[in-house]
């Protein structure tokens, strides 16, 4: 089996490595917005006199922050640019795409290209089998991992990700208790950028130093750089950030999280018939004229959509009926 299955769903491309049938890392992209190894013509919409740095406007309408900028591009000059980081949804705003001047040819490389040119081995397929994805989405969703005596609440901010671990254990067997799940949690929302963990106090300097021991071992093969752990119990990891995680995704849109993965289900439907999507109204404003002619293409049944607002946004459901 390959290294990475790739689902091309619709208004979402998913990617899963997987050890037996649960899930070890996953990534996630929306198909439309820009992304790391996207290369295209762009417009410089602004800069600064001098500044090396400026906002440059993709044909999509999609705008970036461009770097090394060289002195002669003045506003309105157009120029090809790569882009090195996808826009980060946050609560209240969103990170502009990062990008810097390139001369390689036009490229849009979809999530399959880009694994198997970091090297992986990647497989599109219909469907993945059995491994846990409804359960990755609730977690990502809410935001808390459970763990045999406690939990994991995960809180994107604009500075970091912020994770808080919180149980019934005592400090030191909580916090080694945590070590685990946490380097999974880590791996499986395929998180990058600065995270923040701030795991129970612990006074004894050889009860810290056990903690980092166990977390180095953890996180082995995950390209990072680590703080040792304070006096007060908190950690700093900071890794490469280049795309979303699945956490700033469903930051971002609650609503198209929770219509995306509504299409996914729908496509799984085995039983004949028309497709009925019921769902809440926020999610169903959220599902694309587009996407929902792309299910009754791929599917080759009539799609009907019904509302329910007693419904929570991650709980709408898909099912045949009579045609």
């Amino acid at each position: 089996m390959a290294d990475w299955l790739v689902e091309e769903g619709i208004g979402e491309h998913r990617a899963v490595r997987l050890s037996g049938d649960r899930i070890v890392q996953a990534r996630v992209e929306w198909p439309g917005r820009l992304a790391a190894g996207h290369v295209g013509d762009a417009t410089l919409v602004s800069r600064a006199a001098g500044a090396g740095r400026g906002t440059v406007r993709f044909a999509s309408g999609e705008e970036a922050l461009a770097d090394r900028l060289p002195r002669e591009a003045s506003e309105g000059a157009a120029i090809r640019v790569e882009v090195v980081r996808a826009a980060i949804g946050e609560r209240g705003r969103t990170k502009l795409a990062q990008a810097r001047p390139s001369d390689k040819a036009p490229a849009a490389p979809t999530l399959a290209e880009r694994l198997l040119a970091e090297g992986h081995a990647a497989q599109v397929v219909h469907r993945f089998p059995e491994c846990g994805w409804d359960e990755l989405a609730d977690e990502a969703l809410d935001g808390t991992v459970a763990f045999a005596g406690g939990s994991l609440l995960f809180a994107p901010t604009p500075g970091m990700t912020v994770v808080d671990i919180d149980g019934t254990l005592r400090p030191r067997e909580l916090a080694l208790a945590a070590v685990q799940p946490l380097a999974e949690a880590i791996r499986r929302f395929d998180l990058g950028g600065s995270v923040g963990i701030d795991f129970p106090t612990l006074d004894a300097k050889t009860d810290r130093r056990a903690v980092d021991e166990a977390l180095g071992t953890a996180l082995g093969g995950w390209p990072h750089e680590r703080t040792a752990m304070n006096g007060f119990g908190f950690v700093q990891l900071v890794a490469r950030l280049e795309r979303p995680s699945l956490l700033h995704l469903a930051r971002l849109s609650r609503t198209g999280f929770a219509a995306r993965r509504l299409l996914r289900r729908a496509e799984r439907v085995a039983e004949p018939g028309a497709l009925l999507l019921t769902c809440h109204p926020a999610v169903e404003a959220a599902l694309r004229p587009e996407w929902r002619e792309a299910l009754a293409r791929r599917t080759g049944r009539e799609v009907r959509i019904a509302a329910d607002a007693g419904l929570a946004l991650e709980s709408g459901f898909a099912q045949a009926v009579a045609s």
